[in-house]
């Protein structure tokens, strides 16, 4: 029983951490605009393609709640380790990353309370 109310206290968490993190994208944050120019995007580029990654995230967050199927969750802990490193890269401090570092790390847990899969099949249950 305990595990099942760990797993929703994940599964809410992390649809809260995307879809909060989608609706800045899709809001067009102006702080994250350098996370886009940084791989050579224009800035006008970043505003057109900033509302995309939140619909993405929109969608990451409905996975999360309601189906979080274990490949949706792999993303989700790459794309939480992946921009929460853009921080430091793009000139905030390391402690930026630090403190993110659960965007990552909800998903994984997300992941392995839901268990490691051993065939490739079982990524997308």
């Amino acid at each position: 029983m305990g595990g099942r109310r760990v797993e929703w206290v994940l599964r809410v968490a992390v649809a809260c951490e995307f879809l909060g993190h989608g609706y800045f994208a899709w809001t067009v944050k102006p702080a994250w605009i350098p996370f886009i120019t940084f791989f050579g995007f224009t800035p006008a580029a970043a505003r057109e393609l900033m509302p995309w990654v939140g619909a993405l995230d929109f969608v990451m967050a409905t996975l999360a709640l309601l189906f979080p199927m274990r490949a949706a969750l792999l993303w989700m802990a790459f794309w939480g380790l992946f921009t929460a490193s853009l921080r430091p890269l793009t000139g905030d401090s390391i402690f930026e990353f630090i403190e993110r570092a659960p965007n990552c790390a909800a998903p994984l847990a997300l992941l392995l309370v839901r268990g490691w899969p051993s065939r490739l099949k079982d990524w997308w249950r």
